[in-house]
């Protein structure tokens, strides 16, 4: 039979199917670049729950000592302690994955029109964040 509104196409009442291989719903755990990637992904959730928390903390720190100490309390459930502590370990994730992917991301040229390496990116980034960390430390300890 012949499609009038294209010509070139021929079917044909037999069609065989095509060769479609089923995908594994878990396809991104036979790889560490997919596993880490869709845990980086991931990490997202525990980045924003850190941010709410933190959040929480200056509405309970501005309130009244009342407020600040049963947000306190509050955060010595075992759960909110559980969830602390796996947001920690995927912020730590999150951050040394974007900083390993902004050399990928920028590109940087220096005088004269050479690139910048990438592991001089790299480096500059660890080093901005360790300042900024030792900033941050010392401003919370009283500096």
């Amino acid at each position: 039979m012949i499609d009038p509104l294209r010509p070139h196409a021929v079917y044909h009442d037999y069609h065989p199917r095509w060769l479609r291989r089923r995908v594994s719903t878990y396809w991104w755990l036979e790889r560490w670049p997919y596993v880490k990637f869709i845990l980086r992904e991931i990490s997202s959730v525990f980045v924003a729950w850190f941010v709410l928390y933190l959040i929480l903390l200056l509405r309970a720190m501005n309130r009244n000592a009342v407020a600040y100490q049963e947000f306190l309390d509050w955060s010595t459930r075992p759960w909110v302690l559980l969830l602390n502590v796996i947001s920690a370990f995927f912020i730590v994730f999150h951050s040394i994955t974007w900083l390993n992917l902004a050399p990928k991301a920028m590109v940087v040229h220096a005088p004269g029109g050479r690139r910048v390496p990438p592991t001089v990116i790299a480096l500059s980034n660890y080093a901005a964040l360790v300042v900024a960390s030792v900033l941050v430390a010392w401003l919370l300890l009283g500096g």
